[in-house]
């Protein structure tokens, strides 16, 4: 495939991160992986549960050498502690990609789910049912790989824009 770019979807989370690996070229979708990454919220230590997160990102951007990065943002949490160690995780999320190398993009939960279903406020149902209808070789083993996957397709759909803007704002 002539003109291909492989993308890495990402789900920040510190209990479970999704992720999502799909090839676009123009129109056309390939699946290529995805999985979640889960820490050890009961015995390793928030250092300890970051590290764990990197490592893996780095293992997965290392074995399917993604070209670029999409991330969805976080949404405001009424509890300030959960709010504080979600922002610890994206970070991490945001970093292994960027530290490799790869452009990282950011959509919000709700122009993910406008771009897979058409319906900016689609549950997690509709959510994956659209995931395997575009990507009927998925192996969805998650809500949260399902969820990676969405961004990955949104940023298929979006990343022509994006670079327009991008090359506008320089």
């Amino acid at each position: 495939m002539s003109n291909t770019v492989r993308i890495i979807g990402l789900d920040p989370g510190l209990n479970h991160t999704g992720w999502g690996i799909i090839d676009a070229s123009g129109n056309a979708l390939h699946y290529i992986a995805c999985g979640r990454i889960t820490t050890a919220a009961k015995t390793d230590t928030m250092g300890e549960r970051l590290t764990t997160l990197y490592n893996a990102l780095n293992i997965i951007i290392e074995t399917h050498q993604p070209s670029e990065a999409a991330v969805e943002e976080t949404f405001m949490n009424k509890n300030a502690l959960s709010a504080l160690k979600l922002g610890m995780a994206r970070g991490v999320v945001m970093l292994a990609p960027a530290y490799a190398g790869l452009s990282v993009a950011e959509y919000s939960a709700t122009l993910v789910k406008k771009s897979i279903s058409g319906y900016g406020h689609a549950d997690k149902d509709q959510v994956t049912q659209m995931v395997k209808m575009l990507l009927p070789a998925a192996e969805l083993e998650s809500p949260d790989a399902a969820d990676a996957l969405a961004i990955a397709v949104c940023h298929a759909h979006h990343r022509a824009s994006n670079a327009l803007l991008k090359g506008l704002r320089a």
